[in-house]
């Protein structure tokens, strides 16, 4: 089980994305349709005055029912062990085990 605090952390940094999305998304289209270096700049500086935990790539995918940060499928939003445990129990349909 993954820390709270740090769990936590990401759904702020969820939040922040949620907020932040079309304001962004409003500056990215402006700097490709500005032509000029100095509006860019300028448009640049609003992006930036934006709070960095906003961007997307600054959140990290987590497992849904342990919150591990490693090893995730985004099929499932499961981490790796819990998913085996899960094809072992035959609680995921479509799935075939693998022994050897």
């Amino acid at each position: 089980m993954s820390r709270k605090s740090l769990i936590q952390r990401e759904k702020k940094r969820q939040k922040l994305e949620q907020k932040y999305h079309l304001i962004r998304q409003s500056l990215k289209k402006e700097i490709s349709k500005v032509s000029s270096l100095s509006d860019r700049w300028k448009i640049h500086e609003k992006l930036e005055s934006l709070p960095r935990n906003s961007a997307p790539t600054r959140r990290h995918r987590r497992c849904f029912l342990t919150g591990r940060p490693k090893s995730n499928y985004r099929d499932f939003e499961l981490s790796g062990h819990i998913l085996r445990e899960m094809i072992f129990a035959c609680l995921l349909p479509g799935t075939t085990r693998s022994s050897w």
